[in-house]
């Protein structure tokens, strides 16, 4: 079934970010050619974070990629790092886009960015469109298909894929539980929420490392996977590597969880979601757990920390999108619903740690 009127469109571009089109045409002319001179510029409506444009000139099309506009962390915007990492998968994992071109002259655009390919199909968001219309039969395969490619993102050989040297996989959670406690302690505002409990609880119930290291995403959720239009229930395309790194594919796991609400939750949880996990049909964490275990024979112990985990990662990433608002680095007025989603996230990791979520 083709769902080509669903495809992902970009419209206008929003208020204050703008991109200066005509050094960018000049600076893109020995890239593009003459393409580059008839270059016009819309936005993707995605994105809190890194920043996608599709780039047309005729029939062609190209995306760039740009860090968000008054971001204090420069670490997660690294435009270089996301360029290398698709750089060395395009032989090895089908679904990256593949990039084109990567500049680190701020005087174009103020900032590093890179060129990929664009790749045209269905992004699902907060919720299922209703012209998709999908069974729940169909609505669960689609959903095992993306946390299957996922599987297969953990199963690439980092010798294969010339990323054997990518990151620092041994003592990654620790450094992961570190860094995001750190990242907390940076973005916190008067209005915030108290997490000191949550980080204490991270801290002392870390498990061992799973002693698999692997190429992870670190942001690996649906709307930064591309479904095709012509058979919505396949992937064909992984967006967003910015926090792309080799490290334990267990932390990677429970980062997607920390997305993922099901019908058994609170309510609170379930009006934060943001994407459709708890429609009918939909697994449950636990049963994608299982098929996790099964597509990489990983065992996954330890279940609660990596999803308190994933839920407190949300908690930060909230509050620093909310911080930059805060304080006028943006004008974006979605941010300042990330103050409320970061109490419910803080709430549900409150759950866990007080024994009433288990899985």
């Amino acid at each position: 079934m083709a769902i080509t009127e669903l495809i992902d469109r970009p419209g206008a571009i929003r208020e204050g970010e703008e991109l200066n089109l005509d050094a960018l045409k000049q600076y893109l002319e020995p890239v593009l050619g003459p393409s580059a001179a008839g270059l016009t510029v819309k936005q993707f409506p995605g994105g809190h974070s890194n920043l996608t444009y599709l780039l047309s000139s005729g029939d062609e099309q190209w995306v760039l990629r740009r860090p968000p506009f008054g971001s204090k962390v420069k670490s997660a915007h690294d435009m270089s790092r996301e360029y290398r990492i698709l750089s060395a998968l395009k032989s090895v994992f089908p679904y990256g886009p593949v990039p084109i071109h990567f500049c680190e002259d701020h005087s174009v655009i103020g900032c590093d960015f890179y060129l990929m390919n664009y790749i045209q199909g269905l992004v699902i968001r907060r919720d299922y469109p209703e012209e998709l219309q999908l069974t729940p039969e169909q609505t669960r395969q689609q959903l095992f298909n993306f946390f299957d490619v996922l599987s297969e993102l953990h199963s690439v050989d980092l010798v294969a894929a010339g990323l054997d040297n990518f990151g620092k996989p041994q003592g990654y959670v620790q450094r992961q539980v570190d860094g995001w406690c750190r990242r907390w302690g940076d973005a916190v505002t008067p209005d915030t929420v108290n997490c000191d409990a949550i980080m204490q609880w991270l801290q002392d119930n870390m498990p061992p490392e799973s002693g698999k290291a692997s190429v992870i995403h670190n942001d690996y959720k649906l709307d930064n996977v591309i479904f095709s239009a012509e058979d919505p229930l396949r992937v064909i395309g992984v967006l967003d590597w910015e926090m792309s790194t080799v490290g334990d594919p267990l932390m990677d796991l429970g980062c997607t969880l920390g997305y993922w609400t099901q019908t058994s939750d609170p309510e609170f949880f379930r009006q934060s979601r943001t994407m459709p996990s708890d429609v009918e049909g939909a697994p449950t964490r636990a049963e994608i757990v299982a098929r996790f275990q099964e597509q990489t024979g990983l065992p996954v112990e330890n279940f609660p920390f990596y999803f308190c985990f994933g839920l407190f990662r949300l908690t930060v990433i909230g509050q620093q999108i909310y911080y930059r608002y805060y304080h006028g680095l943006t004008k974006d007025e979605r941010f300042v619903g990330f103050l409320s989603k970061s109490r419910a996230l803080k709430k549900m990791c409150d759950l866990i740690i007080q024994g009433e979520i288990t899985s």
